[in-house]
């Protein structure tokens, strides 16, 4: 039985004894409901109180089977319920313990902020690229809802405590999924204080949020509701583009993905042109963009163009592909 069957049954067990007491001496001994309760009760948790009434040698034997069984029950229901209790303490404080451990060992994860609906798709698309994340959920709800396997924190990440608790310190990027554009703007502006390295990206709900999550220090501000009304609005107007864009970037989609590629400095592809890679011609990937160590961006980029140690390469192509390209630059 699991911990609710077993506390379940220790109810109906104790009931089920003070019930047997109850109407065995209202039988017996003829009392009313209300002083053969109180004489099992005080029986059966050995208080050592006078009797209520004189015990007639029936009821004399009554209660020795009373305290035989009824005695026994109890301090066994008892032993187990006080077990049942120190055991959820006990798994709580290592599971937190566990659970700090885990987070402390972190580096280069994410922290998402808010388990909404918006939360649970980052969450799938974090773990679908194998990234490293923390989730801190402030509802109770929502925080019992999130699948036991994932990191996950219950606290306001508008506090500090919790941001620290989840690693900001050591965490690459954060994201700000919350409810309230006010609750993200005070995420943006805690964290950026606590790691001034860390990328954030936060949602904005209203017009005119956007500015001002920027300069609490967002490098990204993503609106929902614009984005969606956009995406409507080219369905209907560009159809064929929205296709070919849903399809290059729809997760599990192995026939084609997009995927960005860092270029490190140790690879024998710097200071060579495109052409001289060979990624187009050997590997079948096109590279669309090129996102400069200074944050310029060059897109479709020609044979001719250099890369760079620190280049972000924007290419497309199939899953197996790309690996061999992440492979290829860094080497």
């Amino acid at each position: 039985m699991n911990p609710k069957q077993r506390i379940l049954f220790l109810v109906i067990l104790i009931s089920g004894v003070i019930l047997f007491g109850t109407i065995g001496y209202s039988v017996v001994e003829g009392w009313n409901l209300f002083d053969s309760l109180y004489m099992t009760v005080i029986t059966l948790t050995t208080v050592g109180y006078q009797e209520v009434h004189g015990l007639s040698h029936p009821g004399r034997v009554f209660t020795i089977v009373l305290i035989l069984a009824g005695v026994g029950t109890m301090l066994y229901s008892l032993g187990v319920g006080a077990k049942l209790l120190l055991e959820g303490e006990l798994r709580e404080i290592f599971g937190r313990r566990k659970l700090s451990k885990k987070i402390e060992k972190l580096e280069n994860h994410y922290i998402i902020c808010g388990y909404g609906r918006m939360g649970k798709i980052i969450c799938r698309e974090m773990i679908q690229h194998g990234a490293p994340f923390v989730i801190t959920e402030k509802n109770s709800e929502v925080f019992a809802s999130i699948d036991k396997e994932l990191l996950s924190l219950q606290g306001d990440a508008t506090q500090d405590a919790v941001l620290k608790e989840a690693g900001i310190e050591k965490a690459k990027g954060l994201i700000s999924v919350l409810s309230t554009d006010a609750d993200n703007l005070y995420v943006v502006l805690s964290a950026r204080g606590l790691n001034p390295k860390l990328r954030i990206v936060a949602r904005a709900s209203d017009e005119g949020v956007e500015q001002k999550l920027f300069r609490a220090g967002a490098d990204n501000v993503v609106s929902p509701y614009f984005i969606g009304g956009l995406r409507i609005a080219h369905t209907i107007l560009k159809p064929a583009v929205v296709d070919f864009i849903e399809f290059a970037t729809k997760s599990g989609n192995i026939e084609l993905q997009m995927e960005e590629i860092k270029v490190k400095e140790s690879s024998h592809i710097v200071n060579k042109a495109l052409d001289e890679c060979g990624i187009r011609k050997e590997l079948g990937i096109i590279i669309v963009a090129i996102k400069r160590e200074s944050g310029a961006m060059e897109f479709n980029p020609t044979s001719t163009s250099i890369i760079k140690k620190g280049d972000t390469l924007v290419a497309m192509g199939e899953t197996k592909q790309l690996k061999a390209l992440e492979d290829l630059v860094g080497v």
